[in-house]
């Protein structure tokens, strides 16, 4: 059985014939008149210039059959030898394999099956594939391969690329948004001192320069909301961020997060704003507000984004799911006592500080619940470190999530504004870091100082773009929508040329 050591010999020895010919083996250009697609609606008989690597061969004597696959698909064409001549066409059986780049140039034509095609004239080498492609890729279980060879799953699965085309259309058409409604886009830091921003384990590194060690950023909340203090009103931005904690197949370490925030609106006001975004973007880029979208069972169910959505008080849906009243169980003694008795487990409960043990609670008896578009609102206080307290009751604040499908899809706020409420806030968050909560918020003092020059209202907002597109695309693990997912290094693999 031909091994793919014995394959690359060959086409080494393909490589050097290629020289030998005079043609050059690794072209700089090649300058195309149409792509693989536009074929498909041009009139038979127009001359065409493309080119393409080859994904199918088939050779018939003095007829070949190839297909030639670019970004927009593919596209067959047929090379003859009365059409292109005895030696070019020779020179192409001696030197072709599949994979290789080449430029065809040739007229469109239908074949006896009636398959729209390119007869070649002229076929111009471009680049040589010195390993083959997988035979069968198409349900390949191997998924890990996947994520560790992108590169192979875009080349032979045509729904791969589409998908990655459509997370890149999203983002583009949610800029689009944005812009049509006045916002402005920035680029805060991804290197900061002060993990702030959200509640997270951040990671930490050093900086060689400056000798201080610092932190790849949570969120970009902090520095957004500072440039609202110098005048800003309307800004957005497409973040990398980073956080240090456990992977599941809706959690990764490194993620892209959209965060806006807008001067003078309210967290409702926000809330309208999401529900008109999303239902605007999904009805452009899908056609419909009814979408099948995957279960966490793998299961296809159909969802609809149809606006009006549902909204929800955090404290009724946990009285609803599991019968704590957190608003009766007021200190975190209580809340442990309260859930223990209810037989509810929850990883290091007694780690944790009564904000991030109330989130616990909602994400093992609730969250997973929550499929159609939903808005959870009213969130206690301890939650929420950075958003406004609700004027009516100082238990909650004025925040909202978007949940689809168990996932937290979107996180906002109206933001607080008071510089002396928030010292207090973040001094909380202090003692129960010291309690070995690693999730809670460090102390900011440089954006309390800012704060202190004052801030008009606010409501800001963030948008976790792996999960909608995960959702659009029926994905049921964020490593779908993310073009290469951090792995561990394969220790196995062997990457020998010998």
């Amino acid at each position: 059985m031909e091994t793919e050591f014995d394959e690359r010999k060959i086409r080494l020895q393909k490589l050097a014939l290629i020289s030998q010919k005079g043609l050059v083996p690794f072209a700089g250009k090649y300058e195309r008149t149409n792509s693989a697609t536009d074929v498909m609606m041009l009139e038979l008989g127009t001359s065409v210039k493309i080119a393409g690597r080859i994904i199918l061969f088939r050779e018939m004597g003095k007829i070949t059959f190839a297909h030639l696959q670019d970004f927009s698909g593919k596209v067959q064409i047929v090379l003859n030898i009365n059409i292109m001549g005895e030696d070019q066409y020779k020179t192409f059986l001696q030197i072709i394999n599949v994979g290789d780049f080449i430029g065809v140039e040739g007229e469109v034509f239908k074949t006896k099956r009636g398959e729209v095609s390119i007869l070649v004239k002229k076929f111009t080498f471009l680049s040589k594939s010195l390993r083959p492609l997988p035979e069968k890729w198409h349900g390949i279980k191997d998924v890990e391969l996947k994520y560790r060879k992108r590169y192979l799953d875009l080349i032979m699965n045509e729904e791969t690329r589409s998908r990655f085309k459509m997370r890149s259309d999203f983002i583009w058409e949610l800029r689009s948004f944005y812009r049509e409604n006045g916002f402005s886009e920035l680029e805060t830091p991804i290197l900061c001192n002060t993990p702030s921003g959200a509640l997270a384990k951040p990671f930490k590194t050093h900086h060689n320069a400056l000798d201080i060690d610092v932190y790849l950023r949570i969120a970009p909340e902090i520095y957004l909301k500072e440039a609202i203090i110098g005048g800003y009103e309307k800004i957005f931005e497409v973040a990398r961020s980073f956080r240090n904690e456990g992977i599941d197949p809706s959690h990764l370490q490194d993620f892209t997060m959209i965060e806006h925030y807008c001067a003078y609106w309210d967290f409702e006001m926000n809330m309208d704003f999401t529900e008109k975004m999303l239902t605007t973007l999904i009805l452009k880029l899908k056609g419909s507000l009814k979408l099948e979208i995957m279960n966490r069972d793998g299961k296809m169910i159909e969802v609809d984004f149809a606006s009006p959505w549902k909204r929800v008080s955090f404290r009724e849906l946990l009285i609803s799911d599991c019968g704590i009243d957190i608003d009766q169980e007021k200190t975190v003694e209580m809340l442990r006592a309260a859930i223990r008795k209810k037989g509810i487990a929850i990883t290091d409960i007694d780690k944790l500080g009564r904000g991030n043990l109330i989130d616990a609670l909602y994400k093992e008896v609730s969250r997973k619940k929550l499929i159609n578009p939903v808005f959870l609102i009213n969130h206690p206080i301890d939650i929420s470190p950075l958003a406004r307290k609700n004027d009516d009751n100082p238990m909650i604040t004025d925040r909202f999530q978007l949940v689809v499908n168990g996932w937290e899809i979107v996180n906002a706020y109206s933001e607080l504004i008071d510089p002396i409420d928030q010292s207090q806030r973040f001094a909380n968050q202090s003692k129960a870091r010291e309690a070995g909560d690693e999730e809670a918020m460090m102390k900011d003092d440089e954006y309390i100082e800012a704060m202190e020059y004052g801030m008009p209202p606010i409501s800001g907002w963030g948008m976790g773009v792996d999960r909608v597109i995960a959702l659009l695309t029926q994905q049921a693990n964020l490593r779908d929508v993310v073009m290469f997912p951090l792995l561990r290094p394969d220790v196995n693999s062997d990457n020998s040329n010998e």
